[in-house]
């Protein structure tokens, strides 16, 4: 069995005026997102929207030294992004469809991800979203160390950091032994 997992495809980190954007690099794999989502929502698959969630000064999180503050809970930076947004509000209501708050890069950090996956014999994680080098490598990482089979859709992974992207796509395919498509 095979599930989605969308990262932090949001405002603050995809629009032109998001708190951290990645601007062009993630609205131009707005379209991508969408059909590999929309795929797996009509295939039936577990599709989780796994989003950084996180609260106004929080003094305790290692985040707040290195970035501006970003995908504020209750906030339009959290949102979905575009098309994306659309798709989820369409089908919000489908029991396959999971919105996880995550308060870490990693999906799996703190959250009951892996639980929910395995109650669904899940064994395979096709990751798509932003930013390739840093929430989507740590999930994956995560992903690896709980032995699920990894998929990267290349056309759906961005960064504000072309350099890091790349080496990110490396990193999961010869390291990691993902798949990439």
């Amino acid at each position: 069995m095979k599930a989605l997992l969308s990262i932090d495809y949001t405002h603050d980190f995809i629009a032109t005026d998001g708190a951290l954007t990645t601007a062009s690099a993630g609205q131009s794999i707005e379209e991508q997102m969408v059909q590999v989502t929309k795929a797996f929502i009509e295939q039936g698959d577990f599709v989780v929207f796994a989003i950084d969630a996180h609260q106004v000064e929080d003094h305790y999180h290692p985040e707040n030294k290195l970035f501006p503050p970003h995908n504020l809970i209750g906030t339009k930076g959290q949102e979905l992004y575009g098309a994306l947004k659309q798709l989820y509000i369409q089908n919000q209501t489908n029991p396959q469809i999971y919105w996880l708050n995550k308060r870490h890069y990693s999906a799996f950090s703190g959250t009951d991800l892996d639980i929910r996956l395995r109650e669904r014999n899940i064994t395979e994680l096709h990751l798509t979203g932003v930013c390739t080098d840093i929430c989507i490598l740590h999930t994956a990482v995560d992903a690896y160390n709980l032995n699920y089979k990894i998929v990267i859709h290349q056309n759906a992974v961005a960064s504000f950091d072309p350099v890091g992207h790349q080496w990110a796509l490396n990193h999961f395919q010869h390291t990691l032994g993902a798949t990439i498509v």
